[in-house]
């Protein structure tokens, strides 16, 4: 006999593995930069990380489920929330002397993981809380 498991725990494995492809993404760009120099495909998984997989990990949905509008107001927070942090990032290291896309890519990666383990952001179209007609 087997056992149906149920829809939450269905709905969930998903978002697991999003969040846990969300977590290694940094270390896959970091170990993407180790590819010998003239390779074509060094450098997409890296832009891609950076301009994406911070912001996507901090503003992930909440594991209740994701309401309609929650999926394009995720994306387009996630870019420039990812390309500030990467902002700071790159400039802190710059004002110590010690920029080096290692050193760069290992913060971001380290927050990326982090966040990705933790509950998303509340954002109003997730939450049910947007205003009607944009707040006007």
């Amino acid at each position: 006999m087997t056992v149906n498991p149920s829809p939450i725990a269905a709905s969930r494995a998903p978002r697991a593995g999003a969040r846990a492809l969300l977590a290694v993404s940094g270390w896959l760009a970091l170990a993407a930069t180790l590819l010998p120099d003239a390779f074509p495909l060094r450098w997409p998984p890296v832009l891609l990380f950076v301009c994406l997989g911070p912001g996507l990990a901090l503003l992930y949905p909440r594991p209740r489920g994701p309401r309609p509008g929650t999926c394009l107001e995720t994306f387009a927070l996630a870019a420039p929330l990812s390309l500030s942090l990467a902002a700071l990032t790159s400039t802190g290291l710059f004002l110590a002397g010690s920029f080096s896309v290692p050193a760069f890519l290992v913060p971001l990666a380290a927050l990326t993981t982090v966040a990705a383990l933790l509950p998303g952001l509340p954002l109003p179209a997730a939450t049910g809380t947007a205003e009607p007609g944009g707040g006007r």
